[in-house]
């Protein structure tokens, strides 16, 4: 039987950060272009509805329908559940990206209780090693 003293946290290591660091801003700055250039300007909005099949178009109508569902907050929710239940590099850098986008992307509520239970994770004890 181990001890609590000898159990460790979960903590990503540096390469791990890096690449985690990245992905998270990658991901939120995505999220940050789609909402302040693509689906709030009235102008992108207007010429879309008014018939415009360009990529930007699609894409709008598509992240509307996925923000609409609150698609990027329950991903977030479900890799943090999933982190906080088995800590991995994987699903932290999963949750933390759908946290960012959820936050951005009108699913504030379900982003920041995502990145809440991620929080929590952090203090739960890592994956066993040899």
């Amino acid at each position: 039987m181990t001890s609590f003293s000898s159990l460790t946290s979960f903590r990503p290591g540096p390469r791990a950060m890096n690449w985690l660091i990245a992905a998270t801003l990658l991901a939120t700055g995505w999220a940050m272009y789609m909402r302040y250039m693509v689906i709030e300007p009235s102008v992108v909005g207007l010429a879309c509805e008014g018939g415009l099949q360009t990529f930007q178009c699609q894409a709008r109508k598509v992240v509307i329908a996925l923000f609409g569902y609150s698609v990027f907050g329950s991903i977030a929710i479900v890799a943090a559940v999933l982190q906080f239940w088995r800590p991995n590099v994987i699903t932290f850098g999963i949750a933390l990206a759908f946290a960012g986008i959820g936050l951005v992307l009108y699913n504030n509520v379900a982003g920041a209780v995502a990145a809440m239970i991620l929080l929590l994770s952090l203090a739960r004890p890592g994956p066993a090693t040899a």
